[in-house]
């Protein structure tokens, strides 16, 4: 079974997939400036009224985009059902994660623990209430983990779809037309419908802020489909190596029908 190459790659290809959707639910609590970050002025932009718009932008959207691509690199040699599984796989295994941290944070904390001062007794790096601390990280709010965990299942459909349809009209050339392409669509969907759920049935936000902030969150990801198209490229050409062209051609065959 091990020497299979083509079931090896699934396993590397599936199991980074996994990961990388899995940890950017759990650092998403995280807001940061992506300006502030590099050292740039804030972008001030404005959309739907909403003024002052800047890069202000969940940590979870670093991996989003490797997560599309990922998509379409699984969806060139192992077809729709090696996505769709990949992709209940990843939901289930997320949800079975969250249950486990909400069962975590209903444990009784330590009194040593929860009063710690800090890292060598520093008193910048001091915590008043650890167990507090670790209910914020971890505890997000169950509207943004099923927005999130919906956007992500639209988003691999209509990624998925798009993809077999440009490959479709294009046959095995423009990769870069159909990775991109696709990754855009999906992101696209992705942004707006994850922050509707969350934020405009959740947390009671105007329509106007949600589509201002998902138009911000959409740019940045278009930038980074754009700027990963040649990593994809790099993906085929080293996958492509292991698997032997032979192998490689019959597997893209398979996927495609």
């Amino acid at each position: 079974m091990f020497k299979n190459k083509s079931y090896i790659l699934f396993l590397i290809l599936g199991g980074f997939f996994i990961t990388n959707a899995l940890i950017a639910q759990l650092i998403g609590v995280k807001i940061f400036s992506l300006e502030e970050t590099f050292g740039f002025t804030p972008a001030n932009l404005s959309f739907f009224g909403i003024e002052d718009l800047s890069f202000n932008l969940t940590a979870g959207v670093l991996l989003w985009p490797v997560v599309f691509v990922m998509t379409d690199i699984i969806n060139e040699y192992f077809g729709k059902k090696g996505v769709r599984i990949l992709s209940f796989m990843a939901v289930g295994l997320i949800l079975y994660a969250f249950l486990m941290i909400l069962f975590a944070i209903k444990l009784a904390p330590n009194e040593w623990w929860t009063s710690i001062s800090g890292i060598n007794e520093d008193p910048t790096l001091s915590l008043s209430n650890m167990n507090l601390a670790f209910q914020k990280i971890f505890g997000q709010g169950l509207w943004i983990i099923v927005g999130s965990l919906i956007a992500f299942l639209i988003g691999q459909f209509l990624d998925v779809l798009t993809y077999h349809l440009i490959r479709n009209k294009t046959g095995e050339s423009k990769v870069w037309l159909r990775a991109t392409g696709s990754t855009l669509i999906s992101q696209f969907i992705d942004s707006y419908v994850v922050l509707i759920i969350a934020f405009y049935f959740g947390a009671d936000w105007t329509f106007e802020r949600v589509a201002a902030i998902a138009t911000v969150n959409y740019i940045y990801k278009f930038i980074m489909a754009v700027g990963l198209t040649p990593v994809i490229y790099l993906a085929h050409f080293l996958i492509d190596k292991y698997l032997g062209i032979e192998l490689a051609e019959k597997l893209k065959l398979e996927a495609s029908t």
